[in-house]
């Protein structure tokens, strides 16, 4: 990898930046994302991409229900956007769509949208996925309709590709047994950015971004209708990533490190609970927020995901 814009800055601010993530309404120049803020920092979640980054945003409204069609569709212009540009690489992708776990079977919403993702992407997308997080966000929204029926797909891509990261703890989802659907999902657990940056180097420190990453060992859903060991497990599986992320490089990364986190709480009345779990954690609280939004998997009840600076 050449990148000189390896570090990523990633803070909560309302200077300017590149990326700016909002999870209340009313902040002018942000990537508007429909899940509801319960705790943490209020202000953007700003990142500084410099020029060898790049973000897009699409969002694709759905026909008659059809998800998997909107998907395809998203993931059609998003593909046509980035191959032969100046960013050609998928670094990582966030997916948020409304009704995540509506359906039964293999008729749920979001094996729809796996359907419709794989029915899209080329064989680069594939070689490795990219990390990425798939969220349901809340049509419901202050007691409208914002949302419903949208799929949001925001990619942050590059000149460069990032090296994809598995968890020894877990199966690659890409890998999932046909009892998760037709179709597996098509995503890395993680993402290491600036693996070849030099010591010392400003702007060099290596960056790893964490996909949403659930209570799963193996590919099987753990402590089912237990939210806090759920994020306890969740917590394994991320310290398990991050020493993936640090025999990739000559760094190390640790909770510690952690610029921004991001917990997804399927019920807000177990917000307490999780930020009791957060606290014992060497996590940095001031770097954690915590949003209402719904696992992929209906069994499960938190999910988050982060970027980790080396130490």
């Amino acid at each position: 990898m050449t990148d000189t814009h390896t570090s990523l800055p990633v803070s909560f601010s309302d200077a300017p930046a590149d990326l700016r993530f909002a999870f209340v309404d009313g902040i002018a120049g942000t990537v508007r994302v429909r899940c509801d803020w319960l705790a943490g920092p209020r202000l953007p979640e700003a990142w500084q991409l410099g020029d060898d980054r790049r973000v897009l945003v699409i969002e694709h409204v759905e026909t008659a229900g059809d998800i998997a069609g909107a998907t395809q569709a998203a993931y059609a212009e998003l593909l046509a956007r980035v191959r032969g540009s100046a960013h050609p690489h998928l670094l990582r992708i966030w997916n948020y769509l409304d009704a995540i776990n509506d359906g039964d079977g293999d008729a749920e919403r979001y094996r729809r949208f796996c359907i419709g993702r794989a029915a899209a992407v080329d064989a680069a997308f594939n070689d490795a996925p990219p990390a990425a997080t798939a969220i349901g966000h809340h049509a419901g929204h202050d007691g409208g309709h914002d949302g419903a029926g949208i799929v949001q797909v925001i990619a942050l891509c590059g000149r460069d590709p990032a090296i994809a990261l598995e968890n020894p703890r877990q199966t690659p989802a890409w890998s999932y047994p046909r009892e998760h659907g037709p179709v597996s999902p098509g995503f890395s657990r993680g993402a290491l950015l600036g693996a070849d940056g030099g010591e010392g180097t400003e702007g060099a420190s290596p960056r790893l971004l964490a996909s949403g990453t659930a209570s799963i060992v193996g590919h099987v859903s753990q402590h089912v209708g237990d939210v806090a060991e759920q994020l306890r497990e969740s917590l394994r599986n991320l310290e398990a990533l991050l020493a993936v992320g640090g025999e990739r490089c000559t760094h190390r990364f640790a909770l510690q490190g952690c610029a921004a986190l991001r917990v997804y709480l399927r019920h807000a009345g177990d917000l307490p609970l999780a930020q009791a779990v957060i606290a014992a954690s060497a996590l940095p609280a001031v770097r954690v927020v915590y949003v209402r939004g719904d696992v992929c998997r209906r069994e499960l009840d938190v999910e988050l995901e982060g970027v980790f600076g080396a130490g």
